[in-house]
């Protein structure tokens, strides 16, 4: 079974009396444990793609199943938790929350979404800040790291419900390419490790010279 599969995937905004059309007849399918890039400059419509994908949009035209469910008929507390028990999010500026700790921020989903017990919750959380090296930094709040520190939490956090599926939202942007690379082997790895497919958005070569599939 495909992960997701897009037929003529359209989307329009509306912007006054002019029609911006973000998303034009788009069609793909991505596999389960993949590593895909939606790839194009700013406004060619990467992230819009993985708004749809990640049912905080829905498509002007079209059919989008994720998970073999047509994301078109999902209303929006069943879209949240369709997201919530499937896919996490990972953003370019890590859209922590600055008053958690590194243990807090990764285990918030669990709280928020999965209400998940304490003792669960503790082994989930304990296992992803492993497996993302950052367990030695477990009580540094978000202005206590540094940008890879930051991005290693928040993929952690995205993982930590153990979703299907990981939308990458331009996440080297605010990295220098040391970082970058490595956050990068870093989601290979976890991808590797968990079977989560991770689907970017970006226009980053390095991210593109990585992926096993582009858009």
């Amino acid at each position: 079974m495909s992960l997701v599969t897009a037929s003529g995937l359209t989307k329009t905004y509306k912007a006054g009396d002019v029609e911006v059309h973000a998303v034009r007849e788009a069609d793909f399918v991505i596999a389960p444990a993949s590593f895909v890039a939606f790839v194009g400059p700013s406004g060619s419509g990467k992230s819009t793609l993985l708004n749809m994908i990640g049912c905080l949009d829905h498509p002007t035209a079209g059919a989008l199943r994720v998970l073999d469910v047509d994301i078109a008929t999902l209303n929006r507390r069943a879209a949240a938790r369709f997201r919530g028990e499937n896919i996490g999010f990972i953003f370019q500026d890590f859209n922590l929350v600055p008053v958690l700790t590194a243990y807090e921020n990764i285990e918030y989903p669990l709280i928020m979404v999965q209400r998940w017990p304490p003792e669960r919750r503790r082994e989930q959380v304990l296992r992803l800040l492993r497996a993302v090296g950052m367990e030695a930094q477990a009580d540094k709040r978000p202005d206590q790291m540094s940008g890879g520190q930051k991005q290693r939490v928040a993929v952690a956090r995205a993982l930590v419900s153990n979703p299907k599926m990981v939308l990458a939202d331009e996440p080297t942007a605010n990295l220098d390419h040391a970082t970058a690379l490595r956050i990068i082997d870093l989601m290979k790895q976890m991808r590797d490790e968990f079977g989560t497919s991770f689907v970017f958005s970006t226009h980053d070569p390095k991210i593109m010279a990585e992926a096993e599939t582009t858009f």
